[in-house]
Parts: C-alpha cells; structure tokens; sequence
C-alpha cells in the first residue's frame, strides 16, 4: 500500500491461541479502521481448533503459523513480517472502534517527539461494562514509578513507532505472563508514554484462558524488576524505587507460599529481597 509522510503506514499484529471463538471480532474491527494505512498480521501460536479455517476466510491479511511458544514470541514473529514504520497490537479478545488507529496517527502527527502512545479502554467482563478502579488510571509522559506496582499500559491500546520496540529488544519470551508489564517497564524508564484520552479499545475478560487469570502473576514481575534492576539501566531514583517494589512483591509472593506448604520456595524469595537491601 502507498504511504507518505502524513500517512505512515502501521503493521497491526494479532498473536492468537485456540481463540477461533473470538478472533474474528478482531480481526474485523483491523479491518473497519477508518485509517487505510494498515497492514494485517495474525500469528497463529499452534492452534489446534478452527482458528486456521477462519483465518482462511481472509484473503488480505497476512497468516504466520508457528508451534506453540507463546503470546511474547507469537507478537515478536508478527514483528519480524512487519513492514510498517508504525506498530499496533491487538489481543485476540480485544476488538477496536473504528477511530483507534486514526485518532492515534493524528496525534503522532502533531507531537513528532511521541514515540509510543496509549487509548482510554472500555471493559467488559463476563458481558458486562466494569469501570477501572483508580489505580488502574491511566497517565501521559513519564509514570515510571506508578507502573511498578502493576500494568498501565495495555497491549491492545498502543501504537509504538518500529524503531522503539527494536531498540528496548522486543517482548520477553521466557516470561510465559506479564510480558507487557516487562516491556512497558523497559520503555517507561527511558521515554514517556503518552495518552490519547479516548475510549477506543474494547477488553473482553472473564474467560478461562486469559492469561491475567492465572494466579501467582507476581512470580514473573518479579523476574522482571530483577532484570531490570540487573541491566544498569535505571537511574538512581528508578532503581531504589524498582529494588522497593521488588522487596514488596517478594515478601507477598513468600507468605503466599509458606501459606500453601512451599516453604523453600518462600525462603528463596525472601533472600532474594534482602539482596535487594
């Protein structure tokens, strides 16, 4: 597709998973932007229901296939096909207004500084609007801080320029969960993320297989505070507040696990708080 300046062109990147129950809501709502400028990707990681025949409905998009390694690996595949200058996400069970993608290229348009920015999100649980509580607000520019405690920026909502993603190395593929709480880390501390202040995405929640629903989350929070603490990146300030948020999240996940019966597991978490001193 043909592109310039005010019009870049932005490679849209599905990773799915046994979700041929859902997917299409998506994939249609890429397909309705009333930006043009796009292209299509959906990773299929490994699906074994009819993911593959619906996909085959679609003769404009484009179809990676892989074995089954995971949402991190799924969107990192979806990045190496991608043409675009211009990167946006979609989870499978997620679905766009047709303003999303359009709303967000004006706004790069007007702040050539922004790197990466975020939509407002509508949620809906189990077929029911829910409002976020005040915690999950979310803010624009640097909120670094904020962000240790849990996930503000969602995958669903984020249009982040190619070279940014490649820069900070992508998505974490040892992370089974909380990849994009990793990266967004990785992103927040060095640039700010900014907000078009619109509910444009909807999240779909309450299904079994969603993977904020698998308990123990702060294992791998955990796993990456320490990465990042680990990689000299952080400024000073950055770093005393991740190693506080570290030592917080170590002391909760250890009483957890001395509350099931994990004791050893419970000790190595509370020695790796106090290495965090």
């Amino acid at each position: 597709m043909a592109t310039d300046h005010d019009h870049p062109l932005v490679s849209v990147i599905i990773p799915t998973f046994n979700r041929g129950w859902i997917v299409q809501k998506a994939i249609e709502s890429v397909l309705t932007q009333t930006y043009a400028y796009t292209e299509l990707i959906v990773v299929d990681d490994g699906s074994t229901d009819n993911t593959q025949a619906l996909l085959d409905r679609y003769k404009d998009i484009t179809v990676v296939c892989q074995e089954n390694s995971g949402v991190s690996a799924a969107r990192n595949r979806g990045v190496d096909a991608a043409a675009g200058e211009y990167l946006a996400f979609l989870d499978s069970d997620d679905f766009w207004l047709p303003e999303k993608l359009a709303s967000q290229m004006a706004f790069f348009r007007t702040h050539p500084e922004a790197l990466i920015c975020q939509t407002q999100e509508i949620w809906i649980r189990n077929g029911k609007r829910i409002n976020p509580k005040e915690r999950h607000r979310k803010a624009s520019g640097f909120f670094f801080e904020r962000s240790l405690e849990l996930c503000l920026v969602s995958p669903s909502a984020v249009v982040i320029k190619k070279e940014l993603l490649e820069d900070v190395g992508g998505f974490d593929e040892a992370l089974p969960a909380c990849e994009d709480y990793d990266l967004w880390l990785r992103i927040g501390a060095r640039h700010p993320v900014f907000l078009v202040d619109r509910p444009l995405v909807v999240k779909r929640g309450g299904h079994p297989d969603q993977l904020s629903a698998l308990r123990g989350l702060d294992k791998y929070r955990i796993q990456s505070l320490k990465k990042l603490i680990d990689s000299d990146t952080l400024s000073e300030t950055q770093r005393m507040a991740s190693a506080g948020m570290l030592r917080k999240k170590c002391e909760i996940y250890a009483a957890g696990c001395s509350k099931r019966g994990r004791n050893d597991e419970a000790a190595h978490y509370r020695q790796l708080a106090e290495r965090y001193e």
